[in-house]
């Protein structure tokens, strides 16, 4: 397994040259424990906008390169609940590091990846995003959870460094900080295409929706997939809500069936999707009624909680290893050259354009240092990343992506249905 090979390439220091060098690479982890909540995957901004966004710089200079190397921070779950993920968007940093030195020009640095772990908790994602800053990097990149990029943000912001997030949804972690942006869709557009899915492909008008109310990232989805279904003419049947790392749910399950929905969105995350689809099945929800989510379902564990009672359901995802498109396929096969197999979550792909869009900015700046990076990453447009095109020239940080549909089957996760931000965005006003 990927996961596996990954451990041993992070148990040095090194620099990386190319992808037959893959195991070069830097790690910083030096966090202290804390009680922190865990993951969340979001974003801001649907990228509909007729107007260019301007938003202010942070007063402070942040970092310059000194010398034939240029660092840039990683910020990742290697260890906690969203660690699959982390391990994924590890892979898809290095993978990109390894490239942009094994293709650089005559004369240009290398480029040295440092690597902080947040434990999948916000807190130390934040302390090791500041050790990070410390080491000398110019620009830092994470996280995959909405909760945990939200502390990241706060240390770029008071550092003036920029900040690419992977996998972030949650949309005002771009507001007001002109040197945050992100890779990933947000979830004012992931929200709706849910609702677009579940009303006009599944035929539901009659939905319950349940939330993880210990996560911004839930909170924040359930919001724009109610507001879609209802614009589209749907009724909310129930609403119900959880508490992040709870195991049983009979209760909320024995007052869904009291509403007998037509379907079930379910805004959290797979380490608790999995096993309350398997619970509601068990107690007579059965697969007449689908069950819906968001990217926090963007993992193959969740077919393990889940069992045959996921399988069936329909989550919104950034990308696809099964999409046919010369960009996946590609990447796809450095990603099997180097570690075997596919990425397990889509986080592989999202990490290798993360970092791979940073290190596009700092070649194209026009000094090494972090407010000229953050200014060319501002200004970036028609950025070829695997999982899309990125602009950010005017964006408010947010590219305006297309979002796909996949359905869990036995065999992992099948391409369904791919909608483009204006196909759903402006309508449920």
């Amino acid at each position: 397994m990927q996961f596996e090979v990954m451990e041993l390439m992070l148990n040095k220091k090194f620099s990386l040259f190319g992808i037959a060098a893959a195991a070069v690479l830097a790690i910083s982890v030096g966090c202290k424990p804390t009680d922190e909540p865990t993951p969340d995957p979001d974003n801001g901004g649907n990228g509909n906008q007729s107007t260019a966004i301007v938003r202010p710089l942070p007063e402070a200079q942040g970092n310059t390169a000194n010398g034939d190397t240029i660092k840039i921070g990683l910020i990742a779950s290697r260890n906690g609940d969203l660690r699959p993920w982390g391990i994924d968007s590890i892979n898809g940093a290095l993978l990109a590091v390894a490239e942009a030195n094994a293709n650089r020009a005559e004369g240009e640095a290398e480029i040295e990846l440092i690597i902080g772990d947040s434990n999948s908790k916000p807190e130390e994602g934040k302390n090791a995003a500041a050790n990070l800053i410390d080491e000398g990097v110019v620009g830092l990149v994470g996280e995959v959870s909405s909760g945990i990029t939200a502390q990241l943000a706060t240390v770029a912001w008071e550092r003036g460094v920029p900040l690419v997030a992977v996998g972030a949804t949650k949309p005002d972690i771009t507001h007001d900080r002109g040197n945050v942006f992100r890779v990933c869709y947000t979830d004012d557009l992931q929200g709706p295409v849910m609702a677009t899915f579940a009303y006009n492909d599944l035929g539901l008008r009659n939905v319950a929706i349940v939330t993880d109310i210990k996560q911004p990232y839930s909170q924040g989805l359930t919001e724009t997939f109610r507001k879609k279904f209802l614009a589209l003419g749907g009724t909310i049947a129930d609403e119900q809500n959880y508490n992040t790392k709870d195991t049983q749910f009979n209760a909320i399950i024995a007052n869904l069936k009291e509403t007998s929905p037509d379907g079930i969105f379910l805004s959290g995350y797979f380490n608790e999707v999995g096993p309350f689809v398997a619970q509601a099945r068990a107690q007579g929800i059965d697969k007449s009624v689908p069950v819906m989510g968001g990217d926090g379902w963007d993992s193959a564990e969740i077919l393990t909680s889940g069992g045959d009672a996921i399988v069936g359901g329909y989550f919104c995802n950034h990308y696809n290893n099964k999409e046919d498109r010369e960009a996946v396929k590609t990447f796809l096969s450095k990603w099997d050259e180097t570690y075997g197999g596919v990425p397990g979550t889509t986080m592989g792909a999202l990490g290798y354009d993360a970092v791979g869009l940073m290190i596009d900015a700092v070649r194209r700046a026009d000094e090494k240092s972090s407010p000229s990076i953050i200014d060319a990453l501002e200004n970036t447009t028609g950025y070829l990343g695997v999982s899309g095109t990125i602009d950010l020239k005017g964006m408010g940080g947010n590219p305006l992506k297309r979002a796909i549909v996949v359905e869990l089957r036995p065999e992992g996760q099948m391409f369904a249905k791919a909608y483009e931000g204006s196909d759903v965005v402006g309508d449920a006003e």
